[in-house]
């Protein structure tokens, strides 16, 4: 069955970015690209991705010359935006359930990804929609930027481990917080 994570990297005190949207922190930290909760096993088994403009403006802005996936991408925008030369980019306003809809019928039986985009995750998660949050915790303190995921959730805890520099976790997603248990 297919399955929806927001894989992700964050500071210790749950910041995506800096409050001018800078990755500078993420990019400076030590990490194995072939050790644990690597990229490249989890985006071979990624079928659709969507992300939030600023995720997506950012991308842009930093990598300009390639667009990073092979796979169908929507990007959820109230923006007038264009795609990059033979990118599969889609974009999309409103409801996230119409476009989990889409992006499960192009994912090919594979799963799906929510990159970057804290509020964006946390849509999906209040649609009951969100099955795992997959992170990768830098060394960091930010103090203030874009936050992790703006929401009250439950989680499982399912897996750990340590990548160099990250401290990196798999949580299932139980639904919305219940104070009562």
């Amino acid at each position: 069955m297919t399955k929806l994570t927001y894989y992700t990297a964050s500071t210790l005190d749950g910041f995506l970015a800096d409050p001018t949207d800078s990755l500078a922190w993420l990019l400076r930290q030590d990490i194995d690209e072939h050790g644990p909760f690597n990229y490249e096993e989890f985006i071979a088994t990624i079928g659709a991705i969507v992300m939030g403009s600023t995720t997506y403006m950012w991308l842009l802005r930093n990598d300009p010359g390639a667009w990073p996936y092979r796979m169908p991408t929507w990007v959820m925008t109230s923006r007038s935006l264009t795609a990059p030369d033979g990118a599969d980019v889609r974009f999309a306003s409103g409801d996230v359930r119409t476009v989990f809809t889409q992006l499960t019928d192009a994912a090919g039986g594979k799963d799906l990804w929510v990159v970057g985009g804290g509020d964006l995750a946390g849509q999906f998660a209040d649609a009951g929609l969100l099955d795992e949050i997959v992170i990768s915790v830098a060394p960091v303190v930010l103090g203030a930027g874009r936050q992790l995921l703006p929401r009250r959730l439950d989680l499982e805890l399912i897996e750990t481990s340590r990548n160099q520099d990250f401290v990196c976790a798999r949580y299932r997603v139980q639904g919305p917080l219940t104070e009562d248990r």
